[in-house]
């Protein structure tokens, strides 16, 4: 009882297990795999705006994964994200459709202007 109390206020406890253990994974990689991949990460967080705990903690498992299998097999890092990391990190959060920070800032902002400019469904001018 008292979990699903403290989840309802802090989210999911599982999440943050299984987060704090996709950070040991990444911590755990030899260098140049490591940097890479937190250098990634930091970029994630700014850019891919993932809100849904499930997407992200699906995204960062599978991220892990990709670092993990290139160590073992010795791939290059630049093998992996090409010229351009930033289109390998955009490219990769994509294929996470869940919902981001910016699709809820979207529908605050069309409100807003729904609100400012109607009146009991009348456009109001200045």
């Amino acid at each position: 009882m008292a979990a699903k109390w403290i989840e309802a206020l802090t989210g999911s406890l599982e999440q943050k297990k299984q987060y704090r253990q996709y950070k040991a994974r990444i911590e755990a990689l030899p260098e140049p795999y490591r940097g890479a991949a937190k250098a990634f990460e930091r970029y994630f967080m700014y850019y891919g705006g993932v809100t849904d705990g499930d997407t992200l903690i699906t995204m960062f498992g599978d991220f892990a994964d990709l670092w993990e299998r290139a160590a073992v097999d010795g791939t290059p890092v630049r093998s992996i994200v090409g010229e351009d990391p930033v289109e390998f990190a955009e490219t990769f959060t994509q294929a996470y459709g869940g919902t981001r920070w910016i699709d809820k800032e979207r529908a605050r902002l069309m409100k807003a202007i729904d609100a400012a400019t109607s009146q009991n469904g009348k456009e109001t001018t200045a």
